[in-house]
């Protein structure tokens, strides 16, 4: 299932969309060996990121045109995420939302469906930027124009 947008990171770290739908979204992600910490688990910035993603996408099926940006997020780890090859899925759901707005939440499930970290976020609705005629900005620089939170 496509993300509806090229999003380099998002396909460097392997999340795969499963559902996107309703306010609800479902990402699949089986971390890397570069992807683990010291202990041999999911590193936090990977869940984090997982989860980032979990939530801005539940936010963006309601309104599949609109992107959003994260205005803050809160992250609970409650076990580690194994580092073992095994798969996790995290869980999107959005909350509420309004015109700007999206409030939502995400937990990521180890492959015997515990809850490993969870998250709650605030998101905003952004316009994107047409894609006919678009190029991607040179490597290594960041776009011609910064994405507003105002």
């Amino acid at each position: 299932m496509n993300f509806g947008a090229d999003i380099p990171f998002v396909t460097h770290l392997g999340f795969t969309l499963e559902h996107f739908e309703g306010g609800a979204s479902v990402l699949g992600y089986t971390p890397a060996p570069e992807h683990l910490n010291s202990f041999a688990v999911t590193h936090g910035g990977a869940c984090m990121a997982l989860l980032d993603v979990a939530m801005a996408v539940a936010a963006r099926s309601v309104q599949k045109d609109m992107g959003v940006v994260t205005i803050e997020m809160k992250t609970s780890f409650m076990r580690p995420a194994p580092g073992d090859g095994s798969a996790l899925t995290a869980r999107g759901l959005l909350l509420h939302r309004t015109a700007s707005l999206a409030f939502a939440e995400a937990t990521i499930y180890d492959a015997q469906g515990q809850a490993c970290a969870r998250s709650s976020g605030t998101f905003k609705y952004v316009r994107r930027r047409p894609a006919e005629g678009a190029t991607a900005p040179e490597a290594g620089r960041a776009p011609a124009r910064p994405i507003s939170t105002d």
